[in-house]
């Protein structure tokens, strides 16, 4: 998502910034092991990829369940482009069958779609259907479903850091007004709240270079679970373990 091209107001309340009730209302999830699934079946990675398309959609349905209003999932990399050509040549082509398939889907169930990610290497045909599909789903007021494609979390900081100094060198943007608060008014996800829960699957406890700045405070789960296994049962178990978490964001209780 470019900056500036969502002209939604920001999704945070000023009122609750945290959102309401114990569970997490942001869940961003590392959706990691589809490759591992399908060689333990005997079949291609892309037989894992495609498992994992199938099971974005059972997750989704099941957020507003949960209390879950924003979802983002890590679809592909900026560092994703080193795996072989065969491998992101059938991800980018499943990409564009998942978006032109699941489109009315995603905009009958009420769900407000997002990309975020540097666009420019993507192909111009997976760009539209992106497009399209923002477009769709730009009044729908449900679960906002956030898919990071081509994104980075360093690249991300880099790109709105370029933004950033252009403002000062244009005289918009005072560099002595410069503080924590400017910088994320610059990132791909500034109309949306930071995450309150980070779930990564496949059994890695790493983030991967994801959403760096925005889960400076988020709570971290790190499962077995292979992403094409992981159910909805397995996402309210997560949510409740969270709403048992004691969160004080760095004050103390007394």
């Amino acid at each position: 998502m470019a900056f500036g091209t969502d002209s939604g107001t920001p999704a945070v309340d000023a009122a609750d910034p945290d959102g309401s009730g114990d569970g997490p209302r942001h869940i961003a999830i590392i959706m990691d092991g589809n490759g591992r699934w399908a060689q333990a079946r005997g079949r291609p990675r892309l037989f894992g990829h495609h498992a994992g398309a199938r099971r974005v959609r059972e997750v989704v349905e099941c957020c507003p369940d949960l209390g879950v209003k924003y979802l983002t999932i890590f679809a592909f990399s900026t560092e994703n482009w080193k795996r072989t050509q065969v491998e992101v040549a059938g991800l980018m082509s499943l990409f564009r069958r998942y978006i032109s398939k699941e489109m009315k889907a995603l905009a009958a169930k009420n769900v407000r779609v997002r990309f975020i990610g540097d666009r420019v290497r993507l192909d111009r045909k997976l760009i539209q259907l992106m497009d399209a599909l923002e477009r769709e789903t730009e009044t729908n007021d449900g679960t906002h479903l956030t898919i990071a494609l081509n994104y980075g979390g360093r690249d991300e900081v880099a790109r709105a850091t370029k933004r950033l100094a252009q403002d000062v060198a244009d005289g918009k943007l005072d560099p002595e007004n410069v503080d924590e608060e400017t910088l994320p008014r610059y990132l791909d996800t500034h109309v949306l709240p930071d995450p309150d829960l980070v779930i990564r699957t496949s059994g890695e406890a790493r983030i991967s270079n994801f959403l760096l700045w925005q889960s400076a405070y988020a709570e971290y789960e790190f499962i077995d679970t292979l992403w094409p296994d992981f159910t909805a049962e397995e996402l309210a178990r997560l949510c409740r373990s969270y709403g048992r978490r004691d969160r004080r964001f760095g004050a103390v209780k007394t």
